[in-house]
């Protein structure tokens, strides 16, 4: 079976090719200590994409029910004085990412792909509020839906050696990435952290994807061991349906940098990841 050499320079390259990275998602992570300037960035955006626009809105009426408020929401800034700039953010965030990802995915990818991404970045959402991490929680969010983003970049680069590594991982117990650099000469995570470079992406979301399967390499950067312990609970949690979706094995190490105790303390935890998850997958589904 052909197998490739992937080096950082022809990622590089080839990501021209690729959709436009969303700009916004820059802007959020670079405004997120300014109130201020981070509402008037996400109005204007949010004002410029109707589907997000009818979005939020209808999320501002759904709230004001629960209200005193008499007349309808009908403008975005009304919406996001209503719901709150954390909400709002969350929104132009996963809605931003959605996009990209549909331009990104190969056919048939696409679902299975968002549904674990989602799953893993409100997990790490709801650990970044959870625990004692100094990671934003946005930041969180973002590195959550983007730590497999190499994956799609080799299922576009060849869907065909990509299944087959996975199907190597499926029947013979081995690590994904492991059947990856077989194959690649590369996993997804380098991959991944290749990509966020050229996207200018801030240095703990490179980290983050980079050893979202090796944390222990980075836990000096609390995003990395957040989104490890993210994605196996995502896969514990079985919050998606796909079949690949295995527990894998979780660091200790990241545990004990997060200081979470697996007790019964840590049960209402779980059950707001799965219902956010299953609302959030619901609320930005894709085809």
């Amino acid at each position: 079976m052909q197998s490739y050499k992937l080096t950082r320079d022809e990622v590089g390259k080839r990501s021209y090719e690729l959709p436009a990275f969303p700009s916004v998602i820059a802007g959020i992570l670079k405004t997120l200590d300014d109130v201020d300037a981070s509402t008037e960035m996400l109005v204007a955006h949010i004002a410029r994409d109707p589907v997000i626009a009818a979005r939020v809105i209808s999320l501002a009426n759904a709230a004001a029910t629960q209200t005193s408020r008499k007349s309808p929401v009908v403008s975005i800034a009304n919406a996001a004085s209503l719901i709150g700039t954390n909400r709002i953010r969350e929104m132009v965030i996963v809605s931003s990412i959605a996009g990209f990802f549909d331009g990104l995915a190969s056919a048939g990818m696409a679902s299975r792909f968002w549904q674990h991404s989602v799953a893993v970045g409100v997990c790490s959402e709801e650990l970044a509020h959870y625990t004692s991490a100094t990671a934003s929680v946005s930041a969180a969010l973002v590195a959550g839906l983007l730590h497999d983003v190499g994956q799609l970049w080799l299922s576009r680069f060849d869907a065909k050696i990509l299944d087959a590594a996975w199907q190597t991982a499926l029947t013979g117990h081995i690590g994904i990435e492991m059947a990856e650099l077989e194959r690649f000469g590369a996993d997804h995570s380098t991959v991944g952290a290749w990509l966020a470079e050229e996207w200018s992406l801030p240095v703990n979301i490179v980290a983050a994807i980079r050893y979202h399967h090796a944390p222990d390499s980075a836990l000096a950067e609390p995003l990395v061991p957040l989104v490890h312990v993210a994605e196996v609970l995502s896969n514990a949690l079985e919050l998606t349906t796909r079949e690949e979706n295995r527990v894998t094995a979780i660091s200790s190490a990241a545990c004990q940098a997060l200081g979470l105790t697996w007790n019964d303390s840590v049960r209402p935890l779980f059950g707001r990841m799965e219902a956010r998850s299953n609302h959030a997958n619901a609320f930005f589904q894709r085809d």
